[in-house]
């Protein structure tokens, strides 16, 4: 695979004769909406594949699949204008064989809340192990807020992935509470109580084990929090459950701030099974304009989580999701406005702005005016391309990580896994 960066000048036919391609290919392995109109820095993903297959009248993706000796997810992953479906036309030409993929195995997590869009998910699914829904909240009480999740978790099973029982403070009112987390650890029975509840739902739906993802903890309550982590693990392991725990961005043991100090990563992370690192939101809502994931800044959460949890059960989090700030930032009123990483390149061209790309956050981004009530205001966009995504995926085996998680898989990103397959063997736990 190739990652071209469009150049002034270009278009979908030059760089398709450069790399001995079709256009039309170039357009359908990137999902361009309009192939005439390029934007100066996005990226393109290119595929050569080793061996190609014409649809006849008559065939259909399984029949193709058996007749080829390969399995119809492969298909699937190797041609993701199928959207993760079986339909295909006379005359579609199918990517059949890649070259193999180089840079190792990894497994891929993506959490996706109950309304996502279907073929949005369906899209994703060919691509992931583990599909983590997101959340199961508490009461006060102990008891579980429950979403709509049997239709996710049937879907996640069609094609072989893992569904993940996702357990949060996360209350009835949509908020992480500091004062539930309090409440609960802190009580013997309401632990109890919410370990049997959680007990309860994986023992009536499929789900592979559970994340737990306790947020806003405090210092106060870290020891407490590593003592729920541990009476869940050896609730759950005997009845082959695996537990999981999400992990604040830190970059050393004793990190002030509300988000970290609860966290304790040694303590965590050798009682979990898995732990992600939610290594985003440098850049986030009511900030200045940064990266999401600024690869330096990932790099030193990396440095600091391996020194003290396994490196092979850490899950690398990595963001699906860019912002767009108004300028000039003013601390405690600017607010910007979260968008999809197809949603930004769109923005670029509508607003004829050339993308750029930063090489110390291995980050893309560009500036452009809008009229705000007559007046031209001045923006500020960072989002996520096949750069920036190749250069996130690249630590997974630098530091012998098990994987990625994906925040969130809600929003199109076919660049994403258009990377990840052509450069990685996606591990299966379901078969």
């Amino acid at each position: 695979m190739i990652i071209y960066t469009v150049k002034s000048g270009d278009s979908l036919y030059s760089i398709a004769k450069r790399y001995g391609v079709s256009w039309q290919s170039i357009a359908q392995d990137n999902l361009l909406d309009d192939p005439s109109s390029l934007v100066v820095g996005q990226t393109l993903t290119i595929l050569q594949p080793e061996t190609t297959y014409t649809v006849r009248a008559g065939d259909t993706l399984y029949g193709i699949a058996a007749s080829l000796g390969v399995s119809v997810n492969q298909l699937m992953r190797n041609n993701i204008i199928l959207g993760g479906t079986t339909s295909i036309r006379p005359g579609q030409i199918l990517n059949v064989e890649l070259p193999p993929p180089t840079k190792g195995t990894m497994s891929v997590n993506g959490y996706a809340y109950p309304f996502i869009d279907r073929a949005t998910l369906m899209r994703a699914l060919p691509y992931m192990t583990y599909l983590t829904i997101f959340t199961y909240g508490l009461r006060p009480s102990g008891s579980l807020i429950e979403p709509e999740d049997e239709p996710l978790i049937d879907i996640a099973r069609m094609y072989g992935v893992a569904p993940v029982m996702h357990l949060s403070t996360l209350t009835e009112e949509g908020r992480f509470s500091n004062a539930l987390a309090r409440q609960i650890l802190n009580d013997a029975a309401l632990r109890e109580r919410v370990i049997e509840n959680v007990r309860a739902v994986l023992s009536r739906k499929p789900y592979v084990g559970v994340d737990v993802d306790f947020e806003y903890v405090g210092a106060e309550n870290a020891q407490a929090y590593a003592d729920f982590l541990r009476q869940m693990k050896e609730a759950l392991e005997p009845l082959g459950y695996q537990v999981w725990v999400a992990l604040a961005p830190k970059v050393r043991a004793n990190q002030e701030g509300i988000l970290y100090e609860g966290h304790d990563y040694a303590a965590l992370g050798n009682i979990a099974d898995r732990s992600l690192l939610m290594t985003y939101e440098w850049g986030y809502t009511y900030g200045p304009p940064l990266a999401v994931s600024p690869i330096n800044q990932v790099r030193r959460v990396l440095d600091y989580g391996v020194s003290v949890i396994p490196s092979e059960r850490i899950f690398l989090g990595v963001p699906n999701y860019g912002y767009d700030w108004p300028l000039p930032y003013v601390a405690g009123e600017s607010r910007a406005r979260s968008i999809g990483n197809v949603e930004a390149v769109e923005i670029a061209r509508a607003q004829r702005a050339a993308i750029t790309f930063d090489e110390t956050a291995k980050s893309p981004t560009f500036r452009y005016f809008a009229r705000n009530e007559g007046a031209p205001v001045e923006h500020e966009v960072w989002f996520e391309d096949a750069r920036s995504v190749q250069a996130m995926l690249s630590l997974v085996p630098e530091y012998g990580l098990y994987g990625i998680g994906i925040w969130n898989i809600m929003r199109p990103f076919p660049q994403m896994w258009q990377v990840l397959n052509s450069e990685y063997t996606i591990y299966k736990v379901l078969q």
